[in-house]
């Protein structure tokens, strides 16, 4: 049975690298969209503004065994509510946004001169994104990682809607104080309180050194 620790870290990880690829992949296309931009943005900064809760709650609905989704997977005896799984897709959800509104505002204040001036030399769309974009965005991009690791590690309110609090699979740094305090262990609480702190602190702190950087 892995430690609350460990799955928070394993959550976290796991969950940043997919929400990296996403943020890229959706920053990019947003900036390119010429119709219905607006929406494509609100759809995917959504899940920052509502309650965590209700994040779970759509993602009961949309992966539990009553949907579309969840009969079809368990078809291959897969149920993912109440998994490590469940956790990272929660994770990944609620970061997600931190991810992808960081990533465009990167991409967005590129000077666009370079940009034009490489498509009026005949380069292409996908060169331009790695060898120009990608490049000079990097700081944007790594600062958007961090924020997002930071923020699956104290994720609460979609973990244990979705994902549960069962010791050694799902429960995570956050649902472990939160069963401390309804066990009255204030002093489990508050060390595990204390190392998350810690933790978020460090990766803050790396985010203000590579804004610095900047």
């Amino acid at each position: 049975m892995d430690s609350p620790l460990v799955i928070t870290l394993k959550t976290s990880i796991a969950a940043t690298a997919v929400t990296f690829f996403l943020g890229i992949f959706f920053a990019r296309a947003v900036i390119n969209l010429r119709r219905f931009k607006g929406i494509a943005d609100a759809i995917l900064t959504l899940p920052m503004i509502l309650p965590p809760t209700v994040v779970g709650f759509f993602l009961l609905l949309i992966f539990g065994k009553r949907s579309t989704i969840g009969k079809f997977l368990l078809q291959f005896d897969v149920s993912l509510v109440f998994t490590w799984q469940a956790a990272v897709i929660a994770a990944v959800v609620v970061s997600l946004p931190l991810m992808y509104r960081t990533t465009r505002g990167a991409f967005e204040q590129l000077d666009r001169n370079i940009i034009d001036a490489a498509r009026t030399l005949g380069v292409s769309e996908t060169k331009i994104f790695w060898q120009i974009m990608l490049p000079n965005a990097r700081f944007g991009i790594l600062a958007g990682t961090v924020l997002a690791f930071t923020r699956t590690m104290g994720e609460f309110g979609a973990t244990m809607m979705f994902a549960g609090n069962i010791p050694g699979e799902t429960q995570t740094m956050s649902t472990a104080i939160y069963a401390a305090v309804q066990a009255n262990d204030y002093d489990l609480a508050f060390q595990q309180a204390i190392l998350l702190v810690v933790l978020s602190m460090i990766f803050m702190v790396a985010v203000n050194f590579a804004t610095a950087k900047k």
